[in-house]
This record gives C-alpha cells, sequence and structure tokens, in this order.
C-alpha cells in the first residue's frame, strides 16, 4: 500500500451534468454500473486547487499544490462480501503539477494529463478556463460560477442537501491503469464534509461535447457545488472491483 497523503482541498468545484444512463454505461468498464439518479446518470468536471500534499506526518511546508481536472460519472459497484457501494469512475485526470504528470499512474494511482489552467476570482465569482492535451487528445473546460444559498436549482435532486449527500457517498474513485488491465481505486477522507451551492452559467468541456461519445441530447447541465478550505487525506483502496 501507499502512503496515506495529507493536504488541504483549497478549492473544488463539482459541475455537474444529467446524462442518457444507457450512453454513459456504454462508456465505463464492467463491473461497475451507472448510478441513477432520478432517471439520469450524473457525470461531471471536478476542478480542484489541493495544497499542502505530502506524506501523512510530514510538515505541511514540504508539500506540493496543484491544480486538477478530473471528468468523472457515479457508479456503482459490488464489494468483495457482495454488498452494493457508490463511488465514482473517473475517465481522465489532469494537472498543472509535473509530479503528478509523472508519478501519476506509476507511483501512485491515476494517470494525470498535462494541463494549463487560468482561474480568476472575484467575490463569489469563479471564472476558469483548462486546456490540455494527452493520449486521448484536447480538452477545453470553461466556467462560469457564482456561489451563495439561493443559488442551487437541479433536476436531479430535490434540494441542495440530497445534493450534498449523494456527493458525499462518492468519496471513492476508480480509474484505469496506465496499461488499461485493471481498476486502481482511492478514497477521500475528509474530517467534514462542507460543500455549499455554486450556481454554474456557463460549462463546456470538449470531453462532454465529443459526438462520438455524447449523442447530441443526451447531457445536459444541471447543478454545481463548490468546496473551500478542507484538510483531507488520499488513501489507496484494497478492495477494487476486477474487470470484466
Amino acid at each position: 500500500m501507499l502512503p496515506i497523503l495529507a493536504g488541504k482541498i483549497k478549492r473544488r468545484l463539482l459541475i455537474n451534468f444529467r446524462a442518457d444512463p444507457e450512453v454513459a454505461q456504454s462508456l465505463i468498464p464492467a463491473p461497475l454500473r451507472v448510478l441513477e439518479q432520478r432517471g439520469a446518470a450524473i457525470v461531471g468536471i471536478c476542478l480542484i486547487r489541493l495544497e499542502h500534499i505530502r506524506p501523512k506526518g510530514l510538515p505541511s511546508a514540504l508539500g506540493i499544490a496543484s491544480e486538477n481536472m478530473a471528468h468523472r460519472i457515479a457508479v456503482t459497484y459490488d464489494d468483495k462480501d457482495k454488498v452494493p457501494r457508490e463511488a465514482v469512475y473517473i475517465w481522465r485526470r489532469d494537472s498543472n503539477n509535473p509530479l503528478n504528470q509523472l508519478a501519476g499512474g506509476r507511483l501512485f494511482p491515476g494517470v494525470h494529463g498535462a494541463a494549463t489552467f487560468n482561474i480568476q476570482e472575484e467575490g463569489q465569482t469563479t471564472e476558469l478556463e483548462a486546456k490540455t492535451r494527452n493520449h486521448d487528445g484536447d480538452v477545453h473546460v470553461r466556467g462560469l460560477a457564482g456561489e451563495g444559498e439561493n443559488s442551487f436549482a437541479s433536476q436531479s435532486f430535490a434540494d441542495f442537501a440530497e445534493a450534498r449527500d449523494f456527493f458525499a457517498r462518492g468519496s471513492c474513485g476508480f480509474s484505469c491503469s496506465a496499461d488499461g488491465q485493471k481498476l486502481d481505486g482511492m478514497q477521500l477522507l475528509t474530517p467534514k464534509w462542507e460543500v455549499s451551492p455554486l450556481a454554474v452559467s456557463l460549462a463546456n468541456s470538449a470531453f462532454f461535447e465529443d459526438l462520438s461519445k455524447w449523442p447530441k441530447g443526451s447531457l445536459k447541465l444541471d447543478c454545481g457545488l463548490i468546496m473551500r478550505d478542507i484538510e483531507h487525506e488520499w488513501q489507496e483502496m484494497d478492495d477494487v472491483p476486477i474487470l470484466s
């Protein structure tokens, strides 16, 4: 097992879409299954700034910082005891930190492509753009979002509390290994789970606009959440589904 990594989530945006479940299922490996929420798959983009990342026990001053992006989907699977569990499957990760790009998929789970990020924060408004290129081509993400107690609206969740609890249960993340032969798993551990509503007025992703993957009409922007200044740990999972 790898050492537990500790650090701070400085900023984490979850931009979420409703997707056709059959289309989404065709894009994830068995035995993972789409976790439907009010008749839709929940897919999205996680844009996260991590700070002071280092092996647990080392001083925070020795940690690294990075801007990162993940394209993901909520899934369910059966654990080794055949008990259904919730998680997320990550199609791709991208980072601006060369160490993440070099070590991801080698020294720790999760292949990372190279990305550049342009993020502007003013008051409760965040404007961002991410550009990247790796093994499966260009991905550009643009978004404009604002925070506030009255900024939550969704077709997938009855209210903010239901959305908050749904995403809290998805703390385990799976992705294919560098050789594509198995799944790697990491779990996010936080002493507290605090998120706020995020009104997303613009969200464009070349990954989700790829018509060869997502036919026209199969995807619709739904809702957003934001997390700030949360101490956390990343831990490698030992109970990982076997690809079938």
